[in-house]
């Protein structure tokens, strides 16, 4: 069994190196799972097996050592050298290949249930959410705000809360699933979105503006004029740049995407009926976000959670406990 573990464990150094240098993409869901299914094993090998073997074997030890002692008292030897107790423990001692395996399942399998269910760490890599969020923001994604989904194949088990518009949404991007995205929810099933030149329409209706000023975006050390918009009951922060291209076309990798039909591009922007089942993302960073408005819709399937809060950031450290809507 060491020698298993041995190529268990060179197989996840192998794969997690790789993932690392780029070799291949990996999947850390699917990689939780299989984790927490091998050493389960290992832990039910180890609580109905291998440890009643060692404390058996530990107990024959001591049983042989009682009778020898009684068989040298028979004969009136009452002193006799040598103390088992070591030996006992060396053979009650769980092996390392236990110890890394069955020793490490309650720990796996916490952060299994905690991941899969409940709550989702993510970290924000690019500034097509700004000023809402910023790049090198950690966090946390609500697992069954949507509702209770199955681990790895994402699938629905349990309905929660409806997705609303101007919720922010991690989901799995349609052009690569094995990636995470977050954007902010424009429309949802039924809606006709329209975002012509850099304004926002819902079903023929303006998403209300207000102007709130320049904003000073660090990483592209640039200003752009922030708004103040309004997308069903909630209100966010969006930058938009003046001057920015406000033609769009598809440019989905592997061709159109799904329902594309749907959509009617323009000069002056893009136009798009969401089909059942559907949602249009658009980052708040509205210049500087590629998002529904190239490639297309986001299934309900894809959906990973809602983001709620920000609990790290180690550049900005002001930016800790930051709740956003």
């Amino acid at each position: 069994m060491s020698a298993l573990t041995g190529v268990l464990y060179a197989a996840l150094v192998a794969y997690l190196g790789g993932w690392y240098v780029g070799r291949w993409s990996g999947n850390f869901a699917l990689l939780l799972f299989v984790l927490t299914f091998v050493t389960m094993l290992y832990w039910l090998a180890e609580r109905f097996h291998f440890a009643p073997a060692r404390r058996a074997a530990a107990q024959r030890l001591a049983d042989d050592d009682a009778k020898r002692r009684e068989a040298l008292a028979a004969q009136g030897i009452n002193r006799v050298d040598g103390d088992i107790e070591p030996a006992r423990q060396q053979l009650l001692q769980q092996p390392w290949w236990l110890d890394w395996t069955a020793g490490l399942f309650p720990v796996i399998l916490v952060v299994f249930l905690l991941r899969s269910f409940l709550f989702e760490p993510f970290k924000i890599p690019s500034g097509s959410m700004v000023p809402t969020l910023l790049v090198g923001d950690l966090i946390l994604v609500n697992k069954f705000h949507y509702g209770v989904r199955l681990p790895v194949i994402n699938k629905k088990i349990i309905a929660n809360n409806d997705v609303k518009r101007g919720d922010v949404m991690v989901f799995r991007y349609p052009e690569d699933t094995s990636t995470d995205f977050i954007k902010r929810v424009a429309a949802i099933p039924g809606d006709e979105v329209s975002y012509i030149n850099q304004k926002l329409y819902i079903n023929g209706h303006p998403a209300p503006l207000q102007a709130q000023g320049n904003f000073y975006d660090d990483d592209a050390r640039v200003y752009r004029q922030r708004f103040l918009e309004k997308l069903g009951e909630r209100e966010h922060q969006i930058l938009v740049e003046p001057g920015a291209p406000r033609m769009f076309r598809p440019d989905r990798i592997d061709g159109p995407f799904p329902f594309q039909d749907n959509c009617r591009y323009t000069v002056e922007g893009v136009t798009c009926k969401v089909p059942a089942g559907h949602y249009f993302m658009l980052g708040d960073n509205r210049d500087n976000s590629r998002d529904s408005r190239f490639w297309g819709f986001v299934p309900d399937e894809n959906i990973v959670g809602r983001a709620f809060l920000v609990w790290m950031n180690f550049g900005n450290l002001k930016r800790v406990g930051t709740f956003f809507d």
